[in-house]
Order: C-alpha cells, then structure tokens, then sequence
C-alpha cells in the first residue's frame, strides 16, 4: 500500500491497518484522525507524537520476549531472525536476563532487534537492567517509536512527497 491509498481508507480500516504495527488502539486511533499525511516522515513525526506513556502497556502486549522462539507473529520473528541463530548459551543468557528485566520492570524487554544480533541486544539488556524506572519508561517509548516507524514504512512503501 502506498501512503496515498492509506490516506484514503476509511477511519475503522486505517486503524486496523495501524494496529498492526502496534497494538495500541489510542495510538492507532490517533495517528489514523490525523490524515492525510504528505510524506512518511510526517506520518512518523505524528506517530512519535502520538505515542504517549498511556500507551506503552498496550504497545508493549503486541511483543513476545527476545529470543523467544515460539513467541510473537511473523513479524517480530523476521524483525529478531539475527537472535534466532545464536548459540543455545546465548539465548540462555537472553532467557535469564529476561526474566531478570520482568522482575525489575514488570513488562517485557523491548527493543529494536531489527539487524542486530543477539549478543548486542543481550549486552544492550544487561545495560538497560541498570536503569531508574523513569528512564527505563523514556527508552522503552522511543525504543517502541523505533518499532512503529519500521513497521510503518514496511506499510507503506515510499512515494516521493507531495508538495503544495
């Protein structure tokens, strides 16, 4: 689909559509009410924008855990296939620290996976457990912003800007 032919769609559809990236219904209602947009990069800067603290819960329930290989769609299988072909003592440490990071925070481990490999995310974990809450809540947010902007412009393919 192209961003013209999202533009287009009816508001129940362009959210449907939307919670397929992530599957926040406030997120996806919001980003849908703010149609047409003129490019993709201001179809990311509202839905950035549109991705409050409120929604994180929501958007956080639409994600297995790293290194889980029975968990999530097709989607985040493809988004963590770099995970899916560590050594087994890898993915063990990916287990434990998920469940150290749980404990801590009381939701699932969020983070860009796309591309990179498991022994960085499990690093990037192991960092991450040393976080405040508060700041851990700032780096989910834009770790799950970074989700949907992907999973956006895999929506979408790219059509040069309309201007005027």
């Amino acid at each position: 689909m192209r961003l013209a032919d999202f533009n287009a769609l009816g508001q129940d559809e362009a959210q449907r559509q939307l919670l397929g990236c992530c599957r926040a219904p406030d997120w996806a209602r919001a980003v849908a009410e703010g149609r047409p947009y003129r490019s993709m990069a201001q179809l990311h800067e509202a839905a950035d924008a549109a991705l409050t603290e409120q929604h994180l819960g929501d958007g956080l329930a639409g994600h297995p855990r790293i290194g889980d290989r029975r968990g999530g769609d097709t989607r985040s299988r493809r988004e963590q296939s770099r995970v899916a072909t560590a050594p087994t003592s890898v993915l063990d440490a990916l287990a434990e620290g998920n469940r150290a990071y749980e404990g801590r925070f009381g939701h699932v481990y969020l983070v860009c996976a796309s591309g990179r490999g498991a022994e960085e995310l499990l690093a990037v974990l192991r960092g991450r457990l040393g976080n405040d809450e508060r700041t851990e809540r700032r780096v989910v947010r834009a770790e799950l912003a970074a989700i949907n902007r992907l999973r956006l412009d895999q929506l979408l393919r790219p059509e040069p800007e309309v201007h005027g």
